[in-house]
């Protein structure tokens, strides 16, 4: 009975959301705890690639929030435009989380977090695949303001293995690198036994 119960409130997290009222509690809660204006398009790409999220609705979302002075829709410096909670999203944000499920909530901030931080790795971390005999190369390179941190070809048997490590990397780069420059720290030559001689 209980596995049962657990099941059927999994497929219930895995849902959309069919109502406007936690929707819009939902957006408001995701630009609250982001902290900070998020591009229009942004905002879209985070709140649909959820699947929690359906277009109409997010539209609908959206034309409410405005209207109603819980966010509003400006460009920023660079032009591009942004949406901005305000101070009654906020308190929207902080007073009625509770009426959308902690399900919903974790996986849109979430999302977010993994949606900037791919952002940012993109802007550090180049990779590039070229065809290098039967297999490829792929070719990542660690950048910092004025130079290469690391540049570094590593070859795959097929295009398919040079994407995997080139996603692997991309998932933590910073990571990535410390590593690399552990091992190379920490790495010595390799211990001869004499004791026969």
């Amino acid at each position: 009975m209980q596995e049962k119960n657990i099941k059927k409130m999994t497929e219930m997290a895995d849902t959309a959301v069919k109502d406007l009222p936690t929707l819009n509690i939902l957006l408001c809660y995701l630009l609250y705890k982001i902290e900070r204006p998020v591009e229009s398009e942004q905002l879209y790409d985070i709140a649909i690639g959820t699947g929690i999220v359906n277009y109409f609705y997010y539209q609908d979302s959206i034309d409410y929030l405005t209207k109603n002075g819980l966010i509003s829709i400006k460009e920023n410096k660079s032009g591009v435009e942004c949406c901005f909670l305000e101070k009654k999203g906020e308190e929207c944000a902080k007073q009625l989380k509770s009426y959308a499920p902690k399900s919903y909530r974790d996986k849109l901030v979430l999302a977010a977090l993994r949606y900037f931080a791919r952002l940012k790795h993109e802007q550090e971390i180049k990779i590039e695949y070229t065809p290098a005999g039967k297999g490829y190369y792929m070719h990542v390179r660690c950048l910092d303001t004025d130079c290469d941190l690391m540049d570094l070809k590593i070859y795959a048997p097929d295009m398919t293995q040079a994407k995997l490590l080139g996603e692997r990397i991309m998932l933590n780069p910073a990571g990535f690198y410390g590593k690399v420059i552990e091992l190379a720290l920490s790495n010595e030559e390799p211990q001869y036994d004499l004791t026969d001689n």
